[in-house]
């Protein structure tokens, strides 16, 4: 196995050491890192997995699955006999939105919601009409949206009665896999923020809303910034944990903008993984908040502004699996844009930002007997690419200090050329952020400002920055607005 930049051997890691555990879409992850925030070489492990889903919009996954799946990945990575007891702390970010109702024993009464499960849709109808969904957006970040808990537990209530009624914790996947390893269902404010019921000027649970759900405050685990983990014991089979402190469990959002060193209001962070999304870290909530997008409070600070997109490795994933395309895909991306190029709605999955049109579906415009598979590849990645542009768009009156685009994640690094189109469509440099497992990078950074604040972190491994070119950006100044009038047209109706 060769040692990148961004790895440290054992030997000479600093102390103290963290566990990093990162519960993603398709797998959950964990690895070592030292005081500076390298990895330690060999100490990383990974399980997959995959989300159930059916046509009625069940996106699920067993959270005993998972949390065995952590234990494996800890079994992995302690078993190294030299590690000693050197970890000092373990930390945990996971898919945010996650809902498993649990009985007063800590059961699980439900598999774990995903954010993808949209089966709340009419609940979410009927809320849409009885609250305002401004003001409610004002409160909490957020807009009503089957990703969240309030239509959910209005559906729950509707379809499950019995489970709604035997339900006495509302927890994230994070909380309950904390509470089945060391008794604590310990939820970072993130965690709490992305349900879209805390207020996020506030740091309390809105009130309208738990009364729409129908559910109480004392039914969620307050809201913990990290600042001070718990001593909690770690079960006896895992000894290079004796001496670890835990966190609370934060969303994966969060962790990746720190972990791509996007950390304050001047750098915009892209995620490009399965899902993607634009988000920049503010001091406070944001004002004005874009009704298209949302505002999650993640510390006693700090906000996290943005929006997320459904399709982003997913649409690569499809046309490399649907289309027969060239081996090399790099002179696709490379070449000059073109007005034969298709103009591609990429909504293979829904919208979420900025338009949170859960039933919109891809549209492919312009394509003729002339187009091949390597122009329709081009045609979705430029359709991703705008989809970018649109939340960018939404995001400058609030973020208006952003200098620098750091893009992170799969895609990226899978094909780093797609960055020049997106550079291009947005009409600012976008800077390849080379580090891998970003999001897991940044949890371990979060808690080593606790438990390591004094040591000086490594730097960012970049590779390059992609400017954009004027007759591109041009060129696509004018497929945004054919874009905005398909959409429309064809979405909006």
């Amino acid at each position: 196995m060769t040692r990148t930049d961004d790895e440290v051997a054992l030997r000479a890691a600093l102390d103290p050491l963290v566990l990093a555990l990162d519960i993603g879409s398709t797998a959950t992850r964990g690895g070592v890192h030292d005081a500076a925030g390298r990895q330690v070489h060999g100490l990383q492990h990974k399980v997959p997995h995959a989300f159930t889903v059916a046509p009625d919009g069940t996106s699920v996954i067993d959270p005993e699955q998972v949390t065995a799946e952590v234990e494996q990945v800890i079994d992995a990575v302690t078993g190294e006999r030299r590690l000693g007891t050197r970890i000092t702390g373990v930390a945990m970010d996971t898919f945010a939105a996650s809902l498993i109702a649990v009985d007063a024993a800590g059961r699980a009464l439900t598999p774990c919601l995903t954010y993808a499960d949209s089966r709340s849709a009419d609940a979410l109808k009927a809320l849409r009409e009885q609250l305002d969904e401004h003001a409610v957006q004002q409160r909490t970040g957020t807009r009503l949206h089957t990703s969240y808990h309030a239509p959910r537990l209005r559906w729950l209530a509707a379809a499950q009665p019995r489970v709604f009624d035997g339900a006495a914790h509302w927890w994230s996947l994070g909380e309950y896999i904390l509470a089945r390893l060391v008794g604590q269902p310990l939820a970072g404010t993130s965690t709490v923020a992305w349900t879209g019921l805390l207020d996020r000027r506030t740091g309390h649970l809105d009130a309208e809303l738990l009364a729409a759900a129908g559910a109480a405050p004392e039914q969620f685990s307050p809201a913990q910034d990290g600042t001070e983990p718990a001593s909690s014991a770690a079960p006896s089979r895992w000894r290079a944990l004796a001496r670890a402190a835990w966190f609370p469990v934060i969303t994966d959002g969060f962790a990746s903008n720190v972990g791509s060193g996007a950390t304050d209001a001047t750098v915009l962070a892209a995620s490009t993984a399965t899902s993607g999304a634009l988000r920049v870290l503010l001091d406070g909530a944001a004002d004005p908040l874009p009704f298209g997008l949302w505002n999650y409070r993640v510390d006693a600070r700090r906000t996290l502004l943005g929006g997320a997109i459904n399709d982003v490795g997913r649409a690569v994933s499809w046309a490399q699996s649907t289309l027969s395309l060239s081996p090399e895909l790099a002179p696709v991306l490379t070449a000059p844009p073109s007005d034969a190029t298709p103009l591609v709605l990429p909504y293979l999955t829904g919208e979420r930002a900025p338009g949170w049109v859960g039933g919109a579906r891809a549209i492919f415009g312009g394509v003729s007997a002339a187009t091949d598979a390597d122009t329709l590849f081009r045609g979705i990645v430029e359709g991703v690419a705008m989809t970018y542009a649109r939340v960018a768009d939404e995001l400058h009156p609030a973020a208006s200090q952003v200098v620098q685009v750091a893009a992170s994640g799969r895609v990226s690094n899978d094909q780093p050329e797609w960055l020049q189109v997106l550079a291009d469509v947005l009409g600012r440099p976008v800077t390849h952020v080379t580090r891998r497992r970003t999001t897991q990078h940044g949890t371990a950074l979060l808690a080593l400002d606790v438990l390591a604040p004094d040591i000086p972190r490594a730097l960012r491994t970049t590779g390059a920055t992609y400017e954009p070119h004027p007759g591109h950006v041009e060129h696509y100044a004018q497929r945004r607005t054919r874009f905005a009038e398909v959409y429309d047209a064809l979405i909006r109706g």
